[in-house]
């Protein structure tokens, strides 16, 4: 269908908003349906597919049983939301030996199993969409050691529903490819995605200025809180000195209350000697006999 045709870009096969969508895919529904709806986390248009069992269930691409897609572009990219129920998809490709294998990824097997002419593959969906990115020229170079030519045939299965199934020659970056491209299963996973990928594409000088900032910041955050703990230890030093001052004043008192309390007593025991100020104290007995040897003067 489109080996003859210019391919770069972006190359979509199934795409939920238009006229006909499934224009170029064969439906094979047994205990299942297809249809348009709206989905609420999205707010457009999507195909759902389900059945009661995924291997009777399937879209298929092209339509014609006899034509191949052939597309040469490495990547397929497929827009899905699980449905928390069983879910597959199969994409049959041509290698460097004119080999025609075929890739099945699917969420209920836990092995990764190689055969001559299938590899079968276990997948994990989060809940909600999912961008799938499957590197063809890596699997069949892992799997089969040779190398990838161009995909034959796309076939998704039930249960899911899809926005978009494209191919593409190389992966881009959330950020640098269109909204209609791209889908997750939430905003966080979208800002996660374009904060990661602004990282990588940050160059080393850049980086490095942003982690000096950030170094310059903490270290005046570091500044800010030891200056604090300083002006509060000098502040608590400080209500030390003044309650020790304090103590030492009371304790001050209490020594001169002390010292005014021993000099009283002593003070009335000296009231007879005022008179004989600047003499020393002579013994009693001398006080005595000087005292009744001075009274005859005195008269």
């Amino acid at each position: 269908m489109f080996r003859n045709t210019f391919q770069s870009g972006f190359l979509s096969i199934l795409y939920a908003i238009g006229s006909k969508p499934l224009q170029i895919w064969r439906k094979n529904i047994n205990n299942g349906y297809v249809k348009r709806i709206t989905d609420f986390e999205m707010q457009s248009s999507v195909i759902e597919i389900c059945g009661a069992n995924v291997s009777t269930c399937f879209l298929t691409c092209p339509s014609n049983p006899k034509q191949t897609l052939g597309v040469k572009m490495p990547f397929l990219v497929l827009l899905i939301k699980y449905l928390k129920k069983y879910f597959t998809f199969e994409v049959q490709v041509i290698d460097d030996k004119n080999v025609k294998r075929r890739f099945r990824a699917s969420n209920y097997q836990s092995n990764t199993r190689v055969k001559p002419f299938i590899c079968t593959i276990p997948m994990k969906l989060d809940e909600g969409w999912n961008q799938i990115h499957f590197n063809l020229t890596d699997f069949t170079r892992r799997a089969y050691g040779t190398n990838y030519l161009e995909t034959l045939r796309v076939q998704i299965h039930a249960n899911c529903r899809i926005r978009r199934i494209y191919f593409t020659d190389q992966l881009l970056s959330s950020k640098s490819i269109p909204a209609e491209y791209r889908a997750f299963s939430n905003a966080q996973d979208d800002n996660g995605e374009e904060q990661y990928q602004n990282q990588l594409n940050n160059d080393p000088n850049q980086m490095q200025g942003d982690g000096e900032e950030q170094y310059q910041a903490e270290y005046e955050h570091q500044q800010h809180l030891e200056e604090h703990q300083h002006i509060e230890g000098e502040e608590h030093e400080h209500e030390q000195e003044e309650h020790q001052e304090g103590g030492e004043e009371q304790a001050g008192g209490e020594e001169e209350q002390q010292q005014q309390g021993g000099e009283q007593p002593a003070g009335e025991e000296q009231k007879p000697e005022e008179g004989n100020a600047g003499e020393e104290e002579q013994p009693k007995e001398e006080n005595a006999g000087g005292a009744g040897e001075e009274q005859p003067a005195g008269q």
